[in-house]
This record gives structure tokens, sequence and C-alpha cells, in this order.
């Protein structure tokens, strides 16, 4: 990772990030809320990050944009490379929220991932949508042991192993290979829904979790 400054060294994973969660649970970032310092700092690189990209953001203007002083920013954060990570992590926490409050909406598993993939489609349609932040964030990290890269390896873990759970629990036989086309199906449609035809994206997702639910 390229440090902005001779600051203070890069912590491989800093201290829990404050709760971003938007009202529609969606993977864009959410609308910016006053707050003190250090929350100005993570909702502008939010913002800034997923909009632009990571590495096309310099410190002077997340310094500039948070309306805060340079000591203010390497106060809270110590680099840029420690507010990538605050950033990536609040998008996992984000996700994990939402995610277990469409399971404890839901009636059953199954309605939970029907539930989920209501969720993605009113996503990939709102206006802001930039695509997956996880899946950009990886893509500006060319080494798979990169601290980013390895947060952004640790949600798809734990993203994959609770959408198994919920095929288990509503009977699959093979709830892993199920999760997976899942995934896969998941990343096809917000990249697609991005690139091209939203709604095309969408239904086709759908008719995966149609099949898989009756495997």
């Amino acid at each position: 990772m390229t440090v902005d400054s001779p600051q203070p060294a890069v912590q491989r994973l800093p201290g829990p990030s404050t709760n971003l969660a938007s009202p529609d649970g969606s993977s864009v970032p959410p609308t910016p809320r006053s707050g003190g310092a250090k929350v100005r700092i993570l909702e502008t690189a939010t913002r800034l990050f997923y909009e632009e990209g990571i590495h096309s953001v310099g410190v002077d203007r997340l310094i500039s944009e948070a309306s805060v002083t340079k000591a203010t920013f390497y106060k809270h954060y110590g680099s840029k490379d420690n507010l990538i990570l605050a950033y990536i992590r609040t998008q996992h926490e984000r996700v994990q929220e939402r995610l277990e409050q469409l399971v404890t909406d839901a009636g059953s598993s199954a309605a939970a991932v029907r539930a989920w993939v209501a969720a993605l489609a009113d996503e990939v349609n709102d206006p802001d949508f930039r695509g997956c932040a996880f899946l950009n964030a990886a893509a500006e990290y060319h080494d798979s042991h990169d601290p980013v890269r390895e947060v952004v390896a640790t949600h798809r873990d734990w993203y994959t192993d609770r959408l198994a759970t919920l095929l288990q629990e509503s009977g699959h036989q093979l709830p892993g290979d199920g999760a997976d086309e899942l995934m896969l199906a998941r990343d096809g449609a917000m990249a697609g829904a991005y690139a091209g035809d939203a709604i095309a994206a969408t239904a086709a997702l759908g008719r995966v979790v149609d099949r898989v639910l009756a495997a």
C-alpha cells in the first residue's frame, strides 16, 4: 500500500469503526451526517473512495472536504492506509447488519434469501450505485496479502458462510455449493447492473436463486 506521508505505520486492523448503516441497508455508502471530526473524515472517505476510487483520492482532498486540519486527520487515523482499512471494515459491518436484519424480519431462511435478492435489486437501481465496494477495492490492490485484500477476503468468507447457513436451514442438499453459486450470481448481477442492464442482471440473479432454493 502507498503511504501518503511518514506518519505512524499502518495498523493492520484498526479498532471498531463508526457505524454508518443506512436505512435501506445497501452497500452504497450512506448519506453523510453531522458528527465529530473522526466521523466526518470517515464519512468523507466513504463517499469519495466509493465514488472515485481509493487511489485517486489523496489525503489533502480528504482533509479539505472533511473540514479538518492535517493534525486532526493524523491524530485520528495516523495515515491514509489506516483510513482505507476503516472504510472497508465499516462497509463489512453495514452489510452484516443489513443481512442479519433481513434474516430477522423474514419468516423463514428461504424467505430471507429472497429478501436478500430484493434488497440487491433495490441497491443496484440506486442512482448512487457504483458497483460492489469490496470488488472495487480488490481491483485496486493486486497483492492478495495486502491488508485491504485480506479484509475483503474475510468479508467474502463471512458472506458465503452466512448464505450457506441459510440454505442449510432451508433444506438444501449441498448448501456450500449453493452458497458459492449465489455469491457468483450476486457478483455478476452487481457488475452487470452497473455496466449494463440492471433489470436484466437482477432478473438473472432471481432465476439462479430460484434454482438453488429448489435443489
